[in-house]
């Protein structure tokens, strides 16, 4: 049997007075008598009465949701930011929509279908890899919600922007196994449709020639997605090959991490032969033997600054409100699995 919630016509049947009567003792109306506004409120907690929140929204032209699509939830980068981005919303009486897009632009469509249906007051939305059209995001615009990319960004499309600085990141681990010495640096870059791919490979390519060091294209390779699977697949290619690297600059912990037992099966140390640097410093990259070099992103307020600019988004009209683009800075972390500084 379907569950059905109390509604204002079944306190007021309970109580025989009309639903109007009910409505107004619940928002405490002057009109209304002391004792009919505690009868009524009583008899809402006999019956577990809970009012509509998203009916009362659109009566007020607010739901008080926000909508949150991402390429996935279960990792610790998107779970990280989701969390910040929860935390700011907490206090704000707004609630979250969390939806997954699996890294589908066709699932991220429908997605957004779904929530511009919701009526949800602002989105907050990190693209697919796949995503190259940026068509629904102009609809949710045009039809007055706000929007906040972060993490990736979608070019050509006019919003709020929240990023850490990929370029900043890459280019920092490139320069540090540089100066420890390393001159054949490999990179395992991600697919380059994604910008924060593009950028870790462009701070990658300027560490080098800045250092003058002319990069090696047979030293860089793209991984198809970013798993310990595509590192360790794409690793055994590049240590068949004669030119064998001195360093490896991964595009994630994950595929970092996923080239370790290879690297050791080959008999090759690490960091003796070959020195290893990830990026997001994953809260297990600590763990290994040896420890993860890698660069640390401030994934928590990238979720927490993102909330807050889209709240200031929602209480602002379109004509006071100026475009934010926020770039956070990374920091590198110096773990085992890179040469010291000599």
């Amino acid at each position: 049997m379907k569950r059905r919630h109390a509604t204002l016509s079944d306190i007021a049947k309970a109580l025989n007075v009309s639903a109007s009567t009910v409505s107004r003792a619940l928002h405490d109306s002057p009109l209304i008598r002391k004792e009919t506004k505690d009868s009524v409120i009583a008899m809402a907690k006999a019956l577990n009465y809970q009012p509509n929140q998203q009916a009362i929204g659109l009566l007020n032209k607010k739901t008080k949701i926000i909508g949150v699509i991402v390429p996935e939830i279960t990792g610790y980068f998107f779970a990280t930011a989701i969390n910040g981005l929860q935390d700011f919303v907490e206090n704000t009486g707004y609630k979250l929509i969390i939806g997954q897009s699996n890294e589908s632009f066709d699932q991220e469509a429908k997605l957004m279908e779904t929530l511009s249906l919701a009526r949800v007051d602002g989105l907050i939305i990190s693209p697919t890899s796949e995503t190259t059209s940026n068509i629904h995001l102009e609809k949710f615009r045009e039809s007055g919600i706000p929007v906040v990319v972060f993490d990736r960004d979608c070019p050509n499309f006019l919003s709020d922007k929240v990023f850490v600085d990929d370029y900043e990141g890459a280019f920092q681990a490139v320069d540090y196994l540089i100066k420890t010495g390393c001159r054949k640096i490999a990179h395992l870059g991600g697919p380059a449709n994604l910008t924060t791919c593009r950028c870790r490979k462009r701070g990658y390519l300027d560490a080098l020639t800045q250092n003058g060091i002319t990069p090696d294209p047979q030293l860089i390779l793209e991984v198809p997605g970013f798993t310990p699977d595509c590192g360790e697949e794409i690793i055994r290619d590049l240590l068949d090959r004669e030119a064998i690297p001195d360093a490896i600059f991964a595009v994630n912990d994950a595929v970092a991490i996923g080239t370790m037992p290879v690297i050791l099966e080959k008999g090759l140390r690490i960091p003796q032969d070959i020195s290893l640097i990830g990026f997001d410093d994953e809260p297990y990259s600590q763990y290994f033997m040896p420890s993860l070099t890698t660069v640390w992103q401030p994934v928590y307020e990238l979720g927490l600054l993102s909330g807050r600019i889209l709240m200031n988004h929602i209480l602002h009209s379109p004509e006071e409100y100026d475009y934010r683009y926020e770039l956070l800075k990374p920091e590198l972390i110096v773990r085992q699995s890179s040469k010291p500084l000599v």
